[in-house]
Parts: C-alpha cells; structure tokens; sequence
C-alpha cells in the first residue's frame, strides 16, 4: 500500500506540474556555447533530471570530455550541477508529446542542433491520455523534427520502466510500436536512430517508481553515449581533453562536404569576390565555375566555411534587414551559424534572417546580405 501511494503522489505530481504551466524551468537558459557540436537533450523530466538535478546529462557530457569530443548541449531551460560542464537542455517536467511537438520548431530553429537526443513519452502514460494514439504522436513529433532541422542526427529512445504494472504494461506497448516508426523514417532517407533505453534499467533503477537514481541516470548516459558513438558526426570528432573547453573553431571540413551553392533566382553561385581570402571580403553571386571561392562546407557546428579556414559572417553580428555577408575567421558565434531549410532557403542563426540577392537581381558581382524571409527565389538555394 505504501509502495502504491508513492507511485500515485508521483504521478499525480507529474500531472500537476502540467496544470501549473510547468512554472519552474520555463524560463530562457543562459546558453553556454563552446563553439562545440550542438547536441539537445529533449523530453520531459526525466530529460531534466528530477530527483536528481542533470539526470543522465552529467554522466553524458562526463563520457563526452573523457572521450575529448567538444560539445555544445543546447535548449532553453537550464540546471544541474557544476559538474556538469554544460546546462543547456530542452527537457520539461510533465510534459507529454504533443506538448513538445507544439514547440519544436521553434526551438530547432533557435538552437540548430546538430543532434538530437529524443526520450518521451512517459506522461502520456502516467496521465492516461489517449495512450493508444502515442506511436502517432511521436511518429507525427520526430517528422517535424527532421523537417525543421533535416541534416540533424535524431535520435529516438524507447522509455524507461515505470514501478506500476498496468503503467508499465502500457510503456512497452508504446515501445514496441518505436522501432517501426523509426524504420519508416530512416527508409524514407531521414536521420533518425533508435536506442534501446528501456533495457537499460530495471524497476530498482527509479527512486520513486518513475525517474531514475543518479546511477540509473548514469546508466542512460552510458546508452546514449554508446549510440552517439556509432553514428558518425553525431557528435563530431575527438579534439582538446579539457572538459569545458574554450570556443575553437570546428575541424576543417574533409573535401567531399565542399559544394557550390547556387541561386535558385539568379542561377549564379555564392562567391568570395575577388577569390580574397582577407577577412571581410564580401560575398556575391557570379558565374559558378568551380574555384575555391565558390566552393562551400557545411559542419557540424552551422559553419558554412570556404578555403578550409574562412566562415560565411554576418559582418558586424548585426541582425538588421541589409547587413552584409562576408567571410571571416572562424570564431563559434551565431552571426557565422547557418541553417539549409527544406524550402531551399539559407538562415542566419544569429539574425533568424535569410541569405538574400538584393531586389531580385541576377547580375554577376552583386553583394548578398541577409533580409526578412519571404519565400523569394532570390532567398532560394541549391548545392550542386
């Protein structure tokens, strides 16, 4: 009876957290970016880590400094412990999945992750809401995942054991319904991983019949890690040993993630005018014709670089409609982070603005800026 009131009194909390708005933790985190590959932990509290502040995201970014990887955990929310080098996460406590898919867009937009780190599901269990319809819902969740942010990794956990028979009945209905949805998406060429979490811990893992003890959280840690692991640049290559490493410059790309990119309105390709390699050199359209200059590397971390060395800028960090485009040291900040879109549209993650050929023009030697997106074919682009 004892064991029963302490499931009830969690799940119940679990449910009023929701009714409350999820008051604690809604606020904007304090991001801390490292120039690191931006990998965001999200779900629900057991993202967040209640009972024990970080949850699996201590033993996570723990494993990530031994193995010298430098990674930027990203998200809107903010806490654990100082041993955990990095705060940022996108985990909220009672929440359910339709909840988060109501403001995934907008937080993949934000933060751009490279690598996503999905476990949710649980509320929708403790709660009772239209369980039979979840796999739906996180089927419907991880296609807006991969439309928001389409060269992202994602990865898809099923969900832990609940102390509750008939709960936890429910949960491996929910999980055995995960691997299929994942199959559908990795055969319609999307990015998407399973990760087997829910064998990874037993009831005796949970402090109080839902969310793990800090060794069961580390035990999730493990898994992810694990995962991460082998698929590569999910979380890019191993460099510096420090653990809270200092912003540097991402590894130079390999040449075959080198490209041109080329108007969609103008046919012409993203250019370094006068193939300078001088910081602040403007960028421009103009005949492609396979030079260094035109030739563009995505990485991991929203860089588009050029001649190995050089990233696209936003000149002066600005965020106004007509700032320039030029190139500059790679140096981590937002005004150098962009995003490809499915629209075939380029945004500045710093401005939340699009790559632009002003008024429309198709002239070689003119000088992109960024402009509000509207959808034009002068903010279209192609890789070829």
């Amino acid at each position: 009876m004892v064991m029963w009131r302490r499931w009830l009194t969690a799940a119940l909390l679990a449910v009023a957290v929701v009714a409350a708005g999820t008051a604690t933790g809604m606020g904007v985190a304090s991001a801390e970016s490292n120039g690191g590959v931006r990998v965001m932990p999200l779900g629900d509290s057991i993202t967040e880590g209640t009972q024990v502040p970080g949850g699996y995201r201590i033993g996570l970014w723990q494993r990530l400094a031994s193995g010298r990887y430098t990674i930027d955990f990203v998200g809107s929310q903010f806490n654990g412990p100082g041993n955990l080098g990095d705060h940022d996460h996108e985990g909220h406590p009672g929440w359910r999945i339709d909840q988060i898919d109501a403001n995934i867009t907008g937080w993949a937009r934000t933060y751009n992750p490279r690598t996503v780190l999905l476990h949710i599901g649980t509320n929708d269990v403790l709660q009772n809401y239209n369980v039979s319809s979840a796999p739906q819902r996180l089927s419907t969740l991880i296609d807006h995942i991969t439309a928001a942010v389409p060269n992202a990794d994602v990865f898809v956990a099923t969900i832990i054991p609940l102390s509750n028979s008939g709960q936890e009945n429910s949960v491996r209905t929910f999980n055995a319904a995960i691997p299929g949805i994942v199959q559908s998406k990795v055969s319609s060429g999307k990015h998407v991983y399973l990760v087997d979490m829910h064998s990874k811990l037993t009831t005796g893992d949970l402090i109080d019949g839902i969310h793990p003890t800090a060794n069961g959280y580390d035990k999730m840690a493990a898994a992810w890690y694990t995962a991460l692991q082998s698929v590569s640049g999910s979380i890019g290559q191993p460099g510096g040993s420090n653990p809270t490493p200092t912003p540097t410059p991402t590894p130079t790309p390999t040449p075959s993630t080198t490209s041109a990119i080329r108007g969609v309105g103008s046919g012409r390709c993203l250019d370094v005018a006068n193939v300078s390699q001088a910081n602040g050199a403007q960028v421009q359209i103009w005949d492609c014709n396979g030079q260094a200059n035109q030739q563009w590397a995505p990485t991991g971390s929203g860089e588009l670089r050029v001649y190995g060395n050089k990233c696209l800028d936003v000149s002066n960090a600005s965020t106004a409609d007509g700032a320039q485009v030029a190139i500059w040291d790679c140096n981590g900040q937002s005004n150098q982070q962009w995003r490809f879109n499915s629209d075939g549209s380029i945004t500045a993650i710093g401005a939340n603005k699009c790559l632009d050929v002003p008024n429309y023009s198709t002239a070689n030697g003119v000088k992109l800026q960024i402009w509000s997106c509207n959808g034009g074919t002068n903010q279209r682009w192609t890789r070829v």
